[in-house]
C-alpha cells in the first residue's frame, strides 16, 4: 500500500504559478510511476503529467507542455508538479497517482492504469 498526500493548490491570477506536492508513504517510492490527473466541476478525468519509475522520463498532456514540470525529490519522498502560466481553464482539482509496474520507464496516461489517488488539491486559476 502507498499513502499519496497533496498540497500546495490555491487561489492564483492568471499567469502565475504553483508548485503542487505531494508526498509519497508507504512502499518504496521508486517502485512506483507517478502521475498527475486534474478534473474540472461537470468534466472527466483528465491526464497532466506523469513521470517513470527510473525518474528519466516524462510525458504531458498538450495543454501542460511547455507550461507544467513533473519531478520527484528522492530525499523527501515527494512528487512535485510546477505549473507556469497558469490559465482560468487550468481550474480542476488535482490528484496525485501512483501506478505499480515493471518497467522502469514507463510512462502511463490512462487514469485506469493507476492504482493509488491521493484526496486532491483546488487550483483555482482567475482571470
Amino acid at each position: 500500500q502507498v499513502q499519496l498526500v497533496e498540497s500546495g493548490g490555491g487561489l492564483v491570477q492568471a499567469g502565475g504559478s504553483l508548485r503542487l506536492s505531494c508526498a509519497v508513504s508507504g512502499r518504496t517510492f521508486s517502485s512506483y510511476a507517478m502521475g498527475w490527473f486534474r478534473q474540472a466541476p461537470g468534466k472527466e478525468r483528465e491526464f497532466v503529467a506523469t513521470l517513470s519509475r527510473s525518474g528519466s522520463s516524462t510525458y504531458y498532456a498538450d495543454s501542460a507542455k511547455g507550461r507544467f514540470t513533473i519531478s520527484r525529490g528522492n530525499a523527501k519522498n515527494t512528487v512535485y508538479l510546477q505549473m507556469n502560466s497558469l490559465k482560468p481553464e487550468d481550474t480542476a482539482v488535482y490528484y496525485c497517482t501512483a501506478a505499480e509496474g515493471t518497467r522502469a520507464e514507463w510512462v502511463p496516461a490512462r487514469w485506469s492504469l493507476y492504482d493509488y489517488w491521493g484526496q486532491g488539491t483546488q487550483v483555482t486559476v482567475s482571470s
